[in-house]
């Protein structure tokens, strides 16, 4: 009797961790800023794992082994997001924060440029700022730019970008170059 209360708990705790990390993952990727949310995701990965690892310690093999198991999906996690950390979080940003951005981007008034706003950025002003731009396309023009290779020119766009990511239907984040702005400079 006491074996399959300590093999509840013990699942119990392991659901808890892996549960509270992904949830503070999402969190850190939605709302954290680029370069703090890639620190956040993989403390959070480390610690989690880390708090695995000891609760399997003082456990029995078959509980070990489980631990071990959800230890190395969090390794083999981490390696993918570290991979594709972009990706991921314009995803999961667009997932949880697209009602806002969409109604910020269609309210701008009518023009000749895609109605566009700033999505993402990082860096420092010393050593240059990387800004996304989410960009409103009603005639899809931009699709055709998602598997192009860098630099990227396309009609519908100022100047040269570095990446067009689709997002949805009609919805692209596109990467502008380091300290190049829309609208500034060479990029109007």
């Amino acid at each position: 009797m006491q074996q399959t209360a300590d093999s509840h708990v013990f699942a119990r705790r392991m659901a808890i961790c892996v549960v509270a990390s992904v949830f503070l993952i999402g969190l850190s990727l939605t709302f954290a800023a680029f370069d703090l949310g890639a620190v956040l995701c993989f403390g959070i990965a480390l610690v989690s794992a880390l708090s695995l690892v000891a609760f399997s310690v003082a456990k029995k093999s078959r509980q070990r082994i489980a631990a071990l198991f959800v230890v190395m999906a969090y390794v083999f996690a981490a390696i993918l997001l570290k991979s594709n950390y972009s990706l991921v979080r314009d995803h999961v940003r667009w997932l949880f924060l697209s009602g806002g951005y969409k109604a910020k981007v269609l309210a701008q008034p009518p023009s000749k440029e895609l109605k566009h706003d700033e999505w993402d950025g990082w860096g420092v002003a010393l050593a240059g700022e990387t800004t996304a731009f989410l960009v409103f396309d009603p005639t899809d023009s931009l699709a055709g730019a998602t598997k192009a290779l860098p630099p990227i020119k396309a009609q519908a766009l100022p100047c040269e970008v570095l990446r067009v990511r689709r997002l949805d239907r009609q919805w692209y984040a596109v990467l502008f170059y380091t300290d190049t702005y829309w609208g500034q400079g060479a990029c109007k």
